[in-house]
């Protein structure tokens, strides 16, 4: 099948998603291309009958489906151990903030897009992610035997034949911006926001794509543990983490240094950029009590 532009995968995926037609001047102003770029893709659609005057056609939507996320996988096997005491007896997925479970607004995010085919590596207290089963009866459970002898790289392992068409999700964020999941990607890439400077594990990027991957930098992309994996990075993936993981000290990995430091170069990697507070990151119990008062007792 043809591989699509990005312009044309821009136009095709609005079109897709879009919950009213929208027109050209529309799409225009909606993804903020120059006018003769926007209208020569366009012009292109048309003429191929990928997209007419109600919108995108069955052929379009053929043309996206290479680009469709396939699943979803939640890195959820961790201990949690700087939310204590909320987390002795609670995976913090499982942590209710504001009287919803954290892990609840990852995964109708992924529902509303469309994706339903969810898999979570659970470890810690893994027998109480049996009771997302009853909202969410179509998750499948990936169990993480190493999870309290290594860092989330066996994680990574256990689920590494997943990973193509796949976002990927350390599941105790919360999403305050559902809409970032979307049903189509067009390449792999790594949600970040801009930072002046940062002191967490973040990016520089190069002509759009991951460059360094580190804690703290200047003029970076602060990391937000959402990814996406096209299918052949996802291909790669799944041999790389082994080796790096039978690598030595490979145990002490995050799974994310794999593709964007181990072997940066068998990569391409995007910033997907996004705005700080789209998704918040609840590292301590002090930050707990912060966003929900109830735990202030």
């Amino acid at each position: 099948m043809q591989e699509l532009i990005r312009e044309k995968f821009d136009i095709l995926e609005a079109l897709a998603t879009s919950q009213s037609s929208i027109n050209h001047c529309q799409f225009e102003a909606k993804i903020h291309y120059f006018s003769d770029t926007a209208s020569g893709a366009w012009r292109e659609l048309v003429e191929h009958g990928y997209i007419n005057k109600d919108g995108i056609t069955c052929s379009g939507l053929k043309m996206l489906e290479p680009y469709r996320v396939k699943r979803a996988i939640f890195v959820a096997a961790g201990f949690g151990s700087r939310l204590v005491p909320v987390t002795l007896n609670t995976p913090k997925p499982l942590v209710r903030v504001q009287g919803k479970r954290i892990i609840d607004g990852l995964i109708d995010a992924v529902l509303a897009a469309g994706i339903e085919e969810i898999y979570i590596v659970r470890g810690y207290l893994a027998e109480q992610f049996d009771q997302l089963l009853y909202k969410y009866p179509m998750i499948k459970f990936i169990e993480n035997p190493a999870y309290n002898e290594t860092n989330n790289i066996s994680s990574a392992l256990c689920a590494r034949y997943l990973f193509s068409n796949a976002y990927l999700f350390e599941a105790d964020l919360l999403l305050r911006k559902p809409e970032l999941i979307r049903k189509y990607q067009y390449c792999s890439n790594f949600l970040g926001y801009h930072k002046d400077r940062s002191d967490d594990w973040c990016f520089t990027v190069k002509d759009g794509c991951i460059a360094t991957h580190k804690i703290g930098g200047v003029d970076c992309y602060q990391e937000y543990g959402i990814s996406y994996w096209d299918e052949e990075s996802g291909r790669k993936l799944a041999s790389d983490i082994k080796e790096a993981y039978e690598m030595p000290g490979g145990k002490e990995l995050f799974w994310t240094q794999v593709p964007l430091s181990v072997f940066h170069n068998h990569y391409r990697v995007e910033v997907r950029e996004c705005s700080e507070g789209d998704v918040v990151e609840i590292d301590t119990f002090r930050e707990l009590k912060e966003i929900d008062k109830a735990y202030d007792v």
